[in-house]
């Protein structure tokens, strides 16, 4: 398999560098999940899995369906307990949920009884915060995201592009360190997607956030990325999801789609391409079962 690069940009090698130079905000060691199937015996999900993230990188989690994406991110929130290893985030265990990490998921998980401008207060409100300081600081937050004319709305009434801007804004209202995306665009069609994932890079350009983003879809990965993780599903050496490569993305801050059409960005996805999905031939002797659910002479060749 031919490496994702053979020469680099000086200048995004001078990025990398900088990167590299930034405290490191989560830390994840020798993380393993496990857990027992319906005959009580145990099934792996993770397997060894350690990385370090820097403040103000921007993760993307790559890999086939049954790597474990999905569960990585949910034990980084709190939300699952793993079995070995440890997480550490400002070199402190997470021991369960906390402000100090926001979580946007997949589905849209704002709260239908509560208007869009309530929704984005709800973790103020949490952290203890008056009425009216959690209104003038959601406010802003919705303004931010471009979405101050919806505030009274109820999440009912917003497409779903909007959805997840509310869900973005109400993530980041209480000040987390760290912003965990669970495939948070991929219900959505490709414009509003790509419509979004802009908005994303806009933010994370203006705040101060690290973010952790898991994602199916290898074009999305590496357009947000400072670097892209990619995980394997379970194989004779690993029995459980496994971390097969960290991959730096070659391209500089801000983004422009013309960048899609250099070697750099080709050579770096077909890489990922390869590891992602390695060329597989079908074992001697298997078939497709034969159908014919067509007329006589209505052929597609």
């Amino acid at each position: 398999m031919d490496p994702p690069l053979t020469a680099v940009d000086p200048a995004v090698a001078a990025r990398w560098q900088r990167l590299a130079q930034r405290p490191v905000v989560l830390e994840v060691r020798g993380l393993g999940m496990r857990y027992p199937d319906r005959a009580g015996r145990p099934v792996s999900v993770l397997h060894d899995v350690s990385f370090t993230v820097r403040r103000r990188e921007f993760i993307t989690v790559v890999g086939p369906s049954g790597c474990g994406k999905s569960t990585l991110i949910r034990i980084i929130a709190g939300l699952t307990r793993h079995t070995s290893g440890e997480v550490l985030l400002d070199g402190r265990p997470i021991q369960g949920p906390g402000p100090d990490r926001g979580m946007v998921f997949q589905s849209y998980s704002l709260f239908p009884w509560l208007s869009v401008l309530r929704n984005v207060m709800f973790g103020l409100e949490m952290q203890g915060k008056g009425h009216d300081e959690a209104r003038a600081e959601a406010l802003q937050w919705l303004s931010f995201v471009g979405l101050e004319d919806k505030a009274e709305a109820w999440p009912s009434q917003l497409s779903g592009g909007q959805s997840q801007r509310v869900a973005i804004a109400r993530a980041l209202a209480p000040g987390p360190r760290i912003l965990l995306m669970d495939e948070p665009f991929a219900a959505l069609d490709p414009h509003t997607r790509a419509a979004l994932q802009e908005h994303l890079l806009q933010i994370w350009q203006h705040i101060d956030i690290t973010i952790l983003f898991i994602t199916h879809d290898i074009d999305e990965a590496l357009w947000l990325a400072d670097r892209v993780f990619v995980l394997q599903p379970p194989d004779a050496e690993h029995p459980g999801g496994w971390l097969q490569e960290i991959i730096p993305v070659p391209l500089l801050v801000p983004r422009t789609r013309e960048m899609v059409a250099t070697p750099a960005y080709r050579q770096t996805r077909a890489y990922l391409e390869q590891l992602i999905h390695p060329p597989r031939l079908a074992p001697v002797g298997e078939r497709l079962p034969v159908f014919k659910l067509t007329k006589a002479g209505d052929e597609v060749l």
